[in-house]
């Protein structure tokens, strides 16, 4: 079955769990005329997008409380910022999307586009991609997993990584110094160096509250960056500040 149609398949089992609150794997096989494997296979990966919870032989609605979490997960004003960076990627660009909460925005954006390649670090971006209907070809980096940022990091990593070219780079950050770049409060900063390497545009995502936070950890300096994208309520003496550093400055609607 083609991936279309494994995709309509599984928003009729969300459709049906919405409606009974839980469903067997031996009810699903039959209602869709498939197996028992390829409904387990589809429950997992349901439940790998927070969309059910697995229980023995079938499955369950997430609670309400829980889905108003995962909904929740990614703030309207940040998934306006990946809206308006998304417009920046063309067709069959090669593409590197870093781990974090703005850039993960940017993933539905995707299936609009055609003939993707798109290497992550992170594996809940990485679930996130396998599910687009347009199936970009997905690349990972690997390496050494980091709990502090959820994501790859290391030599291993960076050595993959230097084995390609991207056309763009979608990283985000935990502050801006005005005077020197992109900062965070993670010390690992060896692969976003790398990444901005190996990437012919470096596009920050973040909102702009988080612009003049003086983190002591820099992450990457002004000469790496292409575009900041972010929020229109960005100061305008910020935004020539950073535009006077050569980097392009586009402004999203703020969403609250």
């Amino acid at each position: 079955m083609n991936k279309r149609n494994t995709q309509q398949r599984r928003h009729s089992i969300i459709s049906i769990l919405n409606e009974q609150g839980e469903v067997s794997v031996d009810e699903l096989s039959t209602r869709f005329e498939t197996s028992e494997v390829t409904i387990r296979k589809d429950l997992a990966a349901l439940e790998k997008t927070g969309l059910l919870l697995r229980r023995y032989g079938g499955a369950v609605a997430i609670p309400d409380e829980v889905t108003q979490q995962f909904t929740a997960k990614i703030a309207p004003n940040k998934l306006s910022i990946a809206e308006t960076a998304a417009e920046l990627i063309n067709d069959h660009n090669r593409i590197i999307i870093d781990s974090g909460s703005t850039t993960s925005g940017i993933i539905q954006q995707l299936n609009s586009k055609r003939g993707l390649l798109v290497m992550t670090n992170s594996l809940q971006l990485a679930n996130a991609i396998h599910e687009l209907e347009n199936e970009p070809t997905l690349l990972m980096t690997g390496g050494t997993w980091d709990p502090h940022s959820e994501s790859f990091q290391g030599q291993v990593a960076e050595q993959v990584l230097r084995s390609y070219n991207f056309d763009q780079l979608f990283i985000g950050a935990d502050g801006i110094d005005l005077d020197r770049g992109t900062t965070t409060f993670n010390e690992l900063t060896g692969l976003s160096k790398v990444m901005a390497e190996v990437s012919r545009e470096v596009i920050v995502m973040l909102e702009s509250d988080k612009v003049g936070r003086r983190i002591p950890n820099l992450e990457l300096p002004w000469s790496k960056v292409s575009v900041l994208v972010t929020d229109d309520r960005l100061a305008a003496e910020a935004v020539e500040s950073i535009t006077n550093h050569g980097v392009r400055v586009i402004l999203a609607r703020h969403v609250s």
